[in-house]
């Protein structure tokens, strides 16, 4: 388990870097001008080259990467262009809204999407297994900010029982996180009614109905811990995204995450900013998955790790 771990999380630092590299060139070779942005559209040619000067836009690609990277490592980020601010701090203050709606979202999403992947796949070929996987594809398929305005529309305007939108108490996460759970369920009901499926033509299955067991025990002690490894999987990697930020979602209700700032610094082409929040994204990515793979053996000792 130890050399486990120490070749995952070298493969984590690997992808880190790879996608510090790809987002830097890719930034680099952006048409747009940061040092004109941040001067201004009336300033003149030689405030624009003292803008860039500063910033340290003037210098190698090479050598801003690597100076980059070199503050990368010492948890500097560098600062922002447009806020004059530590990009560390601005992701900071972004977190805490981004993990809260990243841990309701999810938790929407396993209340929906679990059980109506187990009740369809219990009752398999019915009405009802036919009815689940329609409102799961439907669910999947609409995109996320049709959903949100449409429970705006609804809860928020229709019928006021909650805020429009905006940071703070349960009343104004339930709507973002439903939007959340709406999509992402209908994905998870068809994952655990597939795996649920597999899980229940096994052989041991078959045992343990031969030995007179209930279905109830069968799906409970059984069935349902190795139905879930697929979705262990899902949510490690929901968890990565969503920390990421959901900018569709941050933007219809005006929440304060981290998509939202993301967003923002791209179309002011904040290049540290951005850099700050890709890096930040990859990094809950391969923590997430790493947390899932250590998870697996847990669920099913038949999964070994050396």
């Amino acid at each position: 388990m130890v050399t486990y771990l120490i070749q995952r999380l070298a493969q984590a630092l690997l992808v880190v870097w790879l996608v510090s590299v790809i987002t830097f060139g890719l930034l680099y070779l952006l048409p747009a001008d940061p040092a004109r942005l941040v001067a201004g559209r009336s300033a003149t040619a030689e405030a624009v080259e003292r803008v860039r000067n500063e910033l340290g836009l003037d210098r190698p690609a090479i050598e801003r990467y690597l100076r980059y990277l070199g503050g990368l490592v010492r948890g500097d980020l560098g600062r922002s262009y447009q806020q004059r601010t530590e990009v560390r701090d601005l992701l900071a203050s972004r977190a805490i809204p981004t993990l809260v709606l990243t841990l309701a979202g999810v938790l929407c999403e396993l209340l929906i999407g679990l059980p109506a992947g187990i009740l369809a796949a219990l009752r398999r070929g019915s009405i009802l297994d036919q009815a689940v996987m329609l409102l799961a594809f439907t669910g999947a398929a609409a995109p996320q900010f049709v959903l949100g305005l449409l429970l705006l529309y609804a809860f928020a305007y229709r019928w006021p029982i909650l805020p429009l939108g905006g940071y703070g108490g349960l009343e104004h996460l339930l709507l973002p996180a439903l939007s959340l759970g709406l999509a992402g369920g209908g994905w998870y009901a068809r994952v655990m009614r597939s795996s649920l499926l597999e899980v229940l033509s096994q052989d041991y299955i078959r045992t343990a109905r031969a030995k007179g067991l209930t279905q109830r025990v069968i799906l409970y002690r059984h069935a349902l811990r190795n139905a879930a490894l697929p979705v262990i999987a899902m949510v490690s990697s929901d968890l990565g995204v969503f920390m990421g930020g959901v900018v569709v979602v941050e933007s219809v209700f005006g929440w304060p995450g981290i998509g939202q700032l993301t967003w923002q610094a791209i179309q002011l082409v904040d290049i540290p900013v951005i850099l700050g929040a890709v890096t930040f994204t990859a990094v809950f990515i391969v923590l997430a998955n790493l947390l899932a793979d250590l998870a697996y053996p847990l669920l099913d000792p038949r999964v070994q790790y050396r």
